[in-house]
């Protein structure tokens, strides 16, 4: 199958934006996939987040879902490394954003870059499951591999998904993908 580039949020490297919305999701494909490329937070210890909405009319990224994460880690400084399930970034039942990538840095060598799928969000009988992949830099240097996955607790079509980090701007690059 072959990915088809939709949409780009544009490089923002020299703007800093409050969030990226892509609101062109419909029953084209069955599977979506956005690209992060060198997000950077403005503020240091920030959260990259995402929500999805199922209304075309106001945009409101509110939908329930359940959630589960997991990250490793290696610090900069000592070699110390560690994995485990993260259970400050899950969710149960909750309309709030998710966090996909937790206490950014926000140096010119701390970003970060990663990847969200989204399954068949037009199908209104089932879920919609999706899982991310990031590998990011946080702000007490150390790399950090973030895993999340989970899903969209309805029935109704996903037409859109809000990026944005919990506080303050950020800059880099977004890029939604179709596939099939």
């Amino acid at each position: 199958m072959a990915m088809t580039l939709i949409t780009n949020s544009a490089d923002t490297d020299s703007t800093d934006i409050a969030n990226v919305s892509f609101t062109g999701i419909d029953n084209t494909y069955k599977l979506y996939i956005f690209k992060f490329i060198d997000l950077n937070p403005a503020t240091d210890g920030a959260d990259f987040q995402f929500n999805g909405s199922d209304d075309a009319s106001s945009w409101s990224y509110d939908i329930i879902k359940t959630t589960t994460a997991y990250n490793s880690y290696m610090t900069e400084g000592s070699g110390t490394t560690t994995m485990g399930y993260d259970t400050s970034n899950d969710l149960a039942q909750s309309t709030a954003y998710q966090s996909l990538a937790m206490d950014q840095g926000n140096g010119a060598d701390e970003n970060i870059a990663g990847t969200l799928w989204l399954f068949n969000p037009s199908n209104t009988t089932y879920v919609k499951h999706f899982y991310s992949i990031v590998n990011c830099y946080h702000q007490s240097d150390f790399a950090e591999q973030r895993f999340c996955a989970g899903y969209f607790n309805t029935t109704a079509a996903i037409t859109a998904l809000d990026f944005k980090m919990n506080t303050g701007n950020m800059d880099g690059t977004i890029k939604m993908y179709g596939v099939g």
